[in-house]
């Protein structure tokens, strides 16, 4: 999982998204994150839980054991998996797409609240993209959203998970960028006044 991009894909990010706020009266914003949620919680319940079936199997295969013994072994199971559940990757695996989706959804109703810039009736697109649990969102301002085809949105959600999957993560953003771009310089072109103050 890519947690950040290199220099070099940032400049060519910036540069996509320059290319837009120049075709455009409308803003862009791109927010790409690692994970929407840390889950922290999921790896010492799945540990606890873990340890206390040990404990229980132990109980029934081996009712001679003493109970100090069952509770040493139930503890070291329960530290053992507590970290080795807490490793990213195995801790992504815990949970659920419903609630991966529902959690990556929240982050970017939240981030587009706080991209309004104090104008909450600014022609603008959020384009969000959770890496950890494979969700890509465009949000846009009501009126933006209501001028394209829902086809339109979808399109571009599924251009670019057919190109991240493919592994190609930077150029899956940045034809995403540009996807987002093109539908606002259509819906919301330059004015004349707007171009010559972005000069």
């Amino acid at each position: 999982m890519q947690s950040r991009f290199t220099p070099e894909e940032y400049a060519r990010i910036d540069a996509a998204i320059g290319a837009v706020e120049r075709s455009t009266a409308a803003d862009l914003d791109l927010v790409v994150t690692r994970v929407s949620d840390r889950y922290s919680l999921y790896p010492p319940l799945s540990a606890a839980l873990s340890a206390i079936a040990v404990a229980g199997v132990l109980a029934i295969l081996r009712p001679a054991l003493s109970a100090r013994i069952v509770v040493l072994i139930e503890l070291i199971t329960l530290i053992a998996l507590t970290m080795l559940l807490d490793w990213m990757p195995i801790r992504m695996m815990l949970v659920s797409k419903r609630i991966k989706q529902t959690h990556a959804r929240q982050l970017a109703r939240r981030e587009f609240a706080a991209h309004d810039g104090g104008n909450p009736h600014q022609r603008r697109i959020l384009l969000f993209v959770s890496l950890g649990e494979h969700y890509v969102e465009i949000i846009a301002d009501r009126a933006t959203h209501a001028l394209a085809p829902e086809t339109v949105w979808s399109k571009i959600v599924a251009d670019f998970l057919a190109t991240v999957k493919s592994g190609r993560i930077v150029d899956g953003v940045i034809a995403a960028i540009e996807a987002c771009g093109a539908v606002l310089a259509t819906y919301h072109p330059v004015a004349d006044d707007d171009e010559g103050a972005r000069r």
